[in-house]
């Protein structure tokens, strides 16, 4: 089964392979600062799932850092357009424009920075930060991660998401107005959510005509909200050959046009309850391109 993942959409785009550095922008989230709540979103830990990106007081020393620690695994890097700078922890666009400004327009004014990836909430895109987004986007392109996770209202309220589906969908149109790209956010096997439901989910966010999807297994953490429910009361989780072959049939209405940039997530071992074969991301891979191989 063909489809067209980030590196293909990379190696055929730019020519040469580009290499992610997480990034912490320093930002809080509205489910969290008591504007919407203060304990998040119930699936989310401590770290705003931001656990795997660079320490450093500045963001030129997180870039460095991180450029070290991919370092070891990525070989001849080009000098220029060789790195995304990804802003994944908490919500990155959930501040003044003018810090967001002196945050963000140095880091794509960076010769080795190709692309700005920008993980946020579609409830925290005011207009003037629309605007700064498309004036970053005329210098180089800036992606706009949206955090959906499910379009059905049922689940999103017991994720403690914080807003409605008619929010994300202005969201999405605003930034397409502006030409930045969208890459969008499911978590599968939400409880009480059917392969049917996820693929609704799917449908309707590739009937947006967005840029990516990014597809993530349901991460029982530590010291969250969804981890204390789940010691109370268990809830079934599928197994790695369940996950596999239901992300085959999700692939199956992805349009080619439609860039997938994640099939899974590798949860921080330190924090993953449930399901634990998440931990091994390897082993998942391969299991997901076996599936995907057959008939």
């Amino acid at each position: 089964m063909s489809y067209t993942s980030l590196n293909d959409y990379i190696m055929n785009t730019y020519g040469h392979k580009m290499y992610k550095l997480s990034l912490d922008g320093g930002m809080t989230c509205p489910n969290r600062d008591r504007s919407k709540g203060t304990r998040g979103c119930i699936f989310c830990s401590e770290g705003g799932s931001g656990e795997f990106a660079c320490s450093g007081e500045s963001i030129d020393e997180q870039i460095e850092n991180a450029k070290r620690l991919v370092s070891s695994k990525c070989r001849n890097v080009p000098q220029k357009n060789g790195y995304i700078a990804y802003f994944q922890a908490y919500t990155n666009t959930y501040a003044p424009v003018k810090r967001l400004r002196e945050l963000f327009m140095p880091v794509i004014e960076r010769e080795d920075i190709g692309i700005l990836s920008i993980a946020t909430r579609p409830d925290c895109l005011p207009d003037d930060v629309l605007d700064l987004l498309e004036e970053m986007n005329r210098i180089k392109p800036v992606w706009v991660e949206l955090g959906l996770q499910t379009i059905h209202e049922e689940s999103a309220r017991r994720m403690r998401r914080g807003y409605t589906l008619d929010v994300f969908n202005r969201a999405v149109e605003e930034l397409h107005r502006r030409n930045i790209k969208v890459i969008v956010h499911l978590i599968l096997f939400w409880p009480g959510e059917t392969v049917e439901d996820m693929k609704e989910s799917v449908r309707y966010v590739c009937d947006k005509n967005v840029f990516g999807i990014k597809l993530q297994m349901l991460q029982v953490l530590k010291e969250t909200d969804l981890a204390y429910e789940f010691e109370a009361a268990p809830f079934e989780l599928p197994d790695r050959e369940t996950y596999a072959d239901t992300l085959k049939e999700l692939i199956s209405i992805i349009p080619e046009n439609v860039v997938i940039h994640r099939l899974t997530g590798d949860g921080p071992k330190k924090l993953l309850i449930e399901p634990k074969w998440c931990a091994d991301k390897k082993a998942t891979i391969n299991a997901i391109n076996r599936v995907l191989k057959e008939n």
